[in-house]
This record gives structure tokens, C-alpha cells and sequence, in this order.
């Protein structure tokens, strides 16, 4: 059930659910209130929300979702050529930040929400791709379920580093761009 709030009301339960990605994109097993704490809210405010686990969880999928399917529809797959709508979409989902992390630490919280996720590209994914191999920006030989755990793993590295190498968001983005674009490039022969 959606829930439509206004007001204060609504951005409490924003805060609530940024927070618990943050939190369970570092341990998917945080207690609730962590998530809490990192609101800034009380846990009976947190319960108040959500009086379950469950219905937290329920809520985060949708959260992550509805930040997927922005970050989509912002890259504009259907525009340009098919290696620039794929590149445009890596940088939209880099910027999804705690949301990937969460996805990398916990693959399953959003599948059933997800297809993108779950089963490695959907409609509008394999579109975009079989474009980039129609107009030659993309190696044909690279299909599109190939191509989309490519991004993934790609994403995932790009969040490591940033983790583990304190290197800046912005320079981790330039080398996740410039590596999936120098994969999907098609070979020329020599």
C-alpha cells in the first residue's frame, strides 16, 4: 500500500527511508534503531512509520526502485547513440550512491521490484543496447544481458574504490566511464 503523505509527515518518512538505505547499505542487518538514530528520530517515531521490519523493508524496495526508474528515465536511453545512453547511465546510477551500496551488500532487497536488477536488463535496457550495435558504438559481439552485469560489476567497483581508496566520486566516475566505454567499443580489424 502507498502511502501519500504531505508536510512534515512526509519528510520524516523521507528521512527515515534515506536513512535506512544509508545505514543497510553498510550492514543489511542493522537494527532499527540505528536507522532511527540516523534519522534523527525516535524509535517509537521510526515504529509509528513502520511497525515492522518487514514493512520498513517493503518501503525501502519501493524507495529504491522509484530512485532506479528516475535514474533511468533521466539517462534517456532512447536518445543519441547506444554506447552514449549507456554511458549516460552509468553516471546516473553512480550517483544513486547508498542505494547501490545497499544493492551490492543485499542483491536481493529490491528484485521483486527491480527487473533491471533481478534479471539482468530489461526491455529498455536490450533496446538501447541493440541500438549501439545498429549504429556501431557498441560491439555486436557483446549482448545485452553481458552488458548489463559489465555495468554492474563496474558500478560495484566504482563504489569499492571509492571505499577503499578514499578516492574522489569524481574521479572514480571518470574511470568507470572511461573503462565501460572502452569495453563496449567495437574492434576495428588489423
Amino acid at each position: 500500500m502507498q502511502v501519500h503523505e504531505r508536510g512534515a509527515r512526509a519528510r520524516t518518512r523521507q528521512a527515515i527511508l534515506s536513512a535506512a538505505i544509508d545505514v543497510l547499505g553498510q550492514n543489511p542487518g542493522a537494527a532499527l534503531g540505528e536507522i532511527a538514530t540516523a534519522a534523527d528520530v525516535g524509535r517509537t517515531t521510526l515504529h509509528r512509520y513502520f511497525p515492522e521490519r518487514s514493512d520498513l523493508m517493503r518501503a525501502v524496495a519501493a524507495e529504491g526502485s522509484a530512485r532506479l526508474d528516475h535514474a533511468t528515465a533521466s539517462a534517456r536511453l532512447d536518445e543519441g547513440t547506444g554506447c552514449a545512453a549507456l554511458l549516460r547511465l552509468c553516471r546516473e546510477y553512480f550517483d544513486l550512491g547508498s542505494l547501490l551500496s545497499l544493492i551490492f551488500t543485499d542483491p536481493d532487497c529490491l528484485s521483486e521490484s527491480t527487473p533491471i536488477v533481478d534479471d539482468g536488463c530489461d526491455d529498455r535496457f536490450s533496446a538501447m543496447i541493440d541500438r549501439g550495435h545498429r549504429d556501431g558504438t557498441i560491439d555486436p559481439g557483446l549482448p545485452a544481458p553481458w552488458l548489463s552485469s559489465l555495468m554492474w560489476s563496474q558500478l560495484y567497483a566504482g563504489w569499492a574504490y571509492v571505499t577503499q581508496h578514499g578516492a574522489s566520486r569524481h574521479e572514480v566516475l571518470n574511470l568507470l566511464v572511461r573503462t565501460v566505454d572502452g569495453a563496449v567499443t567495437p574492434r576495428t580489424s588489423v
